[in-house]
């Protein structure tokens, strides 16, 4: 199992466990929707459970985790009580040993300092639970059991609400000292658009979908005419979600096609780098947006990166994410699993 903490593993949770079935639950935490899912000890999902993410602070993202979770469980015909373990994908700065998370930006409200996740989700499902980065925990879970198993190294890059990053380097998933593989926050236009983050020029500034969004807004607001927004409010949204972008490169709106072109070039930038630094052997592309968009993106995105790479001959392939939308939460069920012997 990869080295995290259980937080909240009182002694009544390590009994408990023991003696539950042998199903675990997983939770992908992203900005617009809560993720969960059960699976079996070799990773087969036994039901799932997709619930918003609320728009409160801390407690109110760790409730809806649970209701989520509860969702996902009875699908399973099983209570979360019931599991052996729950593992939590999370964006952020992610602790694994003490179970907090910090510096979360496109959730909920946000919080900048740690917040006890895994110990308080602990304490509603009655057992462990596991916190991991979001998007490491589903680029191992590609490698394991979806498009990274033909490969030994592989960079993971998840286009979705931010656009995040993982990596597995030699077998082995790479985390540097907590933080690696941020892929979203590698400079591709100094002094460039702002991001999330707070720094300017950030790849995440010109793809991420909390970032199109803005720029989107600021569009309509000098008189471009996008149908978008009124996508949003048609569907009763209060973001723009990835199935509503979709809609709108499809239509031909020309704002959205303008921002997603100028997100796939910088991708390509900052993709790029990547590869000339690790020289991975394929990019595999997920996150709401990137399975949405699909395999015709995944190649506009390999195209994008060609002028950039510095030994173009050898170009890693771009594929995509086979596990869909579940890559995420399966992933985070996979840390909660004992080790296979």
């Amino acid at each position: 199992m990869d080295e995290a903490h259980r937080g909240g593993e009182s002694n009544r949770g390590r009994r408990s466990s023991e003696v539950k079935g042998s199903a675990w639950g997983g939770i992908d935490l992203g900005g617009t929707k809560i993720e969960a899912v059960v699976v079996d000890a070799v990773g087969r999902p036994l039901g799932n459970a997709r619930h918003p993410t609320p728009d409160g602070g801390p407690k109110d993202v760790v409730r809806a985790i649970y209701e989520a979770l509860e969702d996902a469980a009875r699908s399973a015909g099983l209570a979360p009580r019931r599991l052996a373990g729950v593992g939590v994908g999370a964006p952020g700065s992610v602790d694994s040993h003490t179970g907090t998370l910090a510096r979360v930006s496109n959730v909920g409200k946000g919080w900048t300092e740690p917040y006890p996740l895994a110990g308080a989700l602990a304490d509603l499902v009655d057992g462990p639970v596991v916190l991991g980065n979001d998007v490491q925990v589903a680029v191992t879970a590609e490698y394991r059991l979806g498009a990274g198993t033909p490969y030994r190294s592989v960079l993971g890059v998840w286009w979705g609400t931010g656009v995040g990053g993982g990596l597995v380097l030699d077998g082995v998933p790479w985390r540097g000292r907590g933080a690696a593989g941020e892929i979203g926050h590698v400079v591709v236009k100094p002094g460039g658009s702002r991001c999330g983050c707070g720094r300017r020029g950030c790849m995440e500034a010109y793809a991420g979908r909390g970032c199109l969004e803005l720029k989107a807004r600021k569009a309509v607001r000098r008189g471009e005419k996008t149908m978008l927004l009124e996508w949003m409010k048609k569907k009763d949204r209060t973001r723009l979600t990835s199935s509503i972008w979709k809609k709108a490169l499809d239509e031909r709106d020309a704002v959205a096609t303008r921002l997603i072109d100028r997100a796939v070039l910088m991708m390509g930038v900052g993709i790029a780098s990547a590869i000339n630094l690790l020289d991975v052997e394929a990019v595999i592309l997920g996150g709401g947006l990137g399975t949405r968009l699909g395999v015709e993106y995944a190649d506009r995105i390999h195209e994008a990166m060609r002028p950039h790479l510095f030994v173009p001959e050898r170009q890693p392939p771009v594929v995509l994410a086979q596990l869909g939308e579940l890559s995420g939460a399966i992933g985070a069920a996979l840390l909660a699993e004992p080790p296979l012997h």
